[in-house]
């Protein structure tokens, strides 16, 4: 694994599946993999997850982890060729991500959307420019448009789930929910590719009109508008809000309900409830499908350590 930006460069699903488990088992195994090796994170954008489960796998397997906080610490970044800076940026991607090559032998970045100009957005300008200039393996910790270690997370976590007796494909459901404010498409394009691509699970995408994502990730899945279709029977159901994509980063008005409940619940198969936190309670989900046996929005959080340490053990293989 040379860089981790999306399931394309994630290479056998179920090999990185088997090896966040045995992680989660033994954290341990292989602590001096990453020995005299450092990562740097760089954040553009706030995180919690993201960043405190990534440095514990880098410490888990012997790697100096330093976090920069590029949008506190640091300085304004330019990323437009042919900039002439004499605005607010002082620094050009051209200029620092080498140095970070430098610094560094794994970069995380963080980055998130304008929400403004999806052509911008969608062609990843930013995560793409530290990729092309670090000249280090790069793994994203979130982009305009994916979110790959929260969308493996969520592969190793329904994987785990599964009844051993369930000798068929369990029915995955991506339910989309309201919110207060427009959120990106990342976490639900990631999870809609992640479960394509590992072709385990019956998917099901339910939305409002006017929330279809982008068909390069959904074209695999069966997609309604009918939220009761999408939950009878369901063994899982992925909880996330995305803003527009055609009508790029709105929130278009939605006539009915879309928060989940228990009673709604009540035609899946017992199914587990997940959410890539942060949550809105009782705007997203409700406190009692929160608080329920079957959510398992804790234990997801949880594997987020193991999902990074599977993918930093992966690269660091690679640069033995």
């Amino acid at each position: 694994m040379k860089k981790f930006l999306s399931v394309k460069d994630a290479g056998n699903i179920d090999y990185l599946i088997k090896s966040a488990l045995n992680y989660k088992k033994n954290p341990f195994a292989h602590n001096t993999l990453g020995k005299g090796k450092r990562i740097g994170l760089l954040f553009l954008n706030p995180s919690m997850r993201t960043r405190l489960s990534t440095q514990i796998a880098a410490q888990n397997l012997g790697m100096e982890a330093i976090v920069f906080n590029a949008s506190q610490d640091g300085w304004s970044l330019e990323f437009e060729d042919g900039a002439i800076m004499n605005g607010t940026t002082a620094e050009h991607v051209k200029d620092s991500a080498p140095i970070m090559g430098n610094y560094f032998d794994i970069l995380g970045v963080r980055t998130f959307p304008s929400l403004k100009n999806r052509e911008e957005d969608y062609a990843e300008k930013i995560l793409n420019q530290f990729v092309k200039y670090a000249n280090i393996p790069v793994i994203s910790l979130e982009s305009a448009t994916l979110h790959p270690l929260q969308s493996l997370t969520d592969i190793i976590t329904i994987s785990e789930n599964i009844p051993v007796k369930n000798k068929t494909k369990p029915k995955v459901v991506l339910i989309w929910a309201p919110h207060v404010k427009p959120l990106p498409q990342c976490v639900a394009n990631s999870f809609c590719e992640w479960v394509n691509e590992w072709n385990h699970a019956e998917f099901v995408i339910a939305h409002p009109e006017g929330y279809e994502l982008d068909i390069r990730f959904t074209q695999d899945a069966t997609i309604t508008h009918d939220p009761a279709q999408a939950l009878n029977d369901a063994d899982f159901v992925y909880v996330k809000n995305w803003s527009s994509y055609k009508d790029y980063g709105k929130i278009i008005p939605v006539e009915n309900d879309w928060m989940l409940t228990n009673k709604k619940l009540s035609i899946t198969n017992n199914a587990k409830i997940m959410h890539c936190l942060p949550v809105r309670r009782n705007v997203e989900l409700s406190d009692e499908v929160l608080d329920s046996e079957n959510s398992i929005v804790t234990e997801q959080a949880g594997n987020r350590v193991w999902a990074a340490q599977a993918v930093l053990s992966n690269i660091l293989n690679g640069l033995a």
